[in-house]
């Protein structure tokens, strides 16, 4: 593919870790091509970690003109979550992938604009 076609995509990745004020993050990214399989992988997520407070995804996947992105929260504030990880794909032009970030909440609130910048 070349041009207008041409994108950008990614493995699996390897699961990585933040921490902001005791809450723990564990950011993980999939290759996916549907929304079935985006799913699969979340629940995969919330099984595996079932104790954490929040599973907050964003995907997105399809050619240009077909594209489609989705994303939730998870019970974080409105837009403090899901769409940050969603910007995220966006901004390096990222197309037939999922993002899903655990939070282990740590007992301090970051705020929507720390939750944001920890997303």
């Amino acid at each position: 593919m070349t041009g207008a076609d041409a994108y950008r995509s990614l493995l699996d990745g390897p699961e990585v870790e933040l921490k902001a004020r005791g809450s723990r993050f564990l950011g993980r990214a999939y290759a996916v091509a549907s929304r079935e399989e985006a799913a699969t992988r979340v629940e995969a997520v919330r099984r595996a970690h079932h104790a954490a407070t929040h599973h907050a995804w964003a995907y997105r996947f399809g050619a240009t003109e077909a594209a489609e992105e989705r994303f939730d929260d998870d019970g974080e504030p409105a837009g403090t979550a899901g769409r940050p990880i969603l910007a995220v794909l966006e901004g390096r032009a990222v197309r037939d992938a999922l993002v899903v970030v655990t939070r282990y909440f740590g007992g301090v609130k970051l705020g929507t604009g720390g939750l944001a910048r920890a997303y």
